[in-house]
């Protein structure tokens, strides 16, 4: 991952208190992740920027359209997304990013680098199966598709009738 300079915010200089800040997400946020299963990402993400003695609270939201691929009938589909990620900074003796809830940097730093969070939190609000909607409702014209009924195979109507247990019912 390439380092973006845009989301490194320097808290030194801001005052205790709330601020806003508004990033708008593309494609080459997420080329710097080398992260290419999104077509024409546009996503806008707001950050409240609580700054208190000693912490930060930082409270993202996101929302936008990604370009996704569909599992089933491998159509681009637009995707809307509306998700959040609330996200502590404190301050300790070393860099410490293992838990995914807060963040613990360095007593002497200046800066956060939000770009990790608003790409984790993009990311995740994207579901493991996507499927197109036309797909869901039926109404995707895709050759594809066609394809696959096709190919689908036929319903048989089992007998489900054994003649061995027949001649145990007899017994009754």
């Amino acid at each position: 991952m390439e380092t973006l300079p845009e989301y490194a915010l320097p808290f030194v200089g801001l005052k205790d208190g709330k601020h806003t800040f508004v990033f708008d997400i593309d494609t080459t946020f997420f080329n710097a992740f080398e992260f290419n299963e999104f077509d024409q990402p546009a996503v806008k993400v707001k950050l409240l920027f609580d700054k208190k003695p000693g912490l930060m609270n930082l409270s993202f939201t996101a929302q936008g359209s990604l370009g996704l691929t569909c599992d089933v009938s491998n159509e681009i589909f637009p995707y809307q997304i509306n998700t959040g990620l609330d996200w502590i900074v404190k301050f300790g003796d070393e860099y410490d990013d293992d838990n995914d809830e807060f963040l613990i940097l360095p007593h002497g730093s200046y800066q956060v680098n939000v770009a990790q969070p608003i790409y984790e939190m993009i990311v995740l609000a994207v579901p493991v199966k996507k499927v197109h909607p036309g797909v869901v409702d039926g109404t995707l014209d895709s050759a594809l598709l066609k394809k696959l009924e096709e190919l689908q195979p036929k319903e048989e109507k089992l007998d489900n009738n054994d003649p061995r247990w027949d001649k145990l019912k007899d017994l009754l």
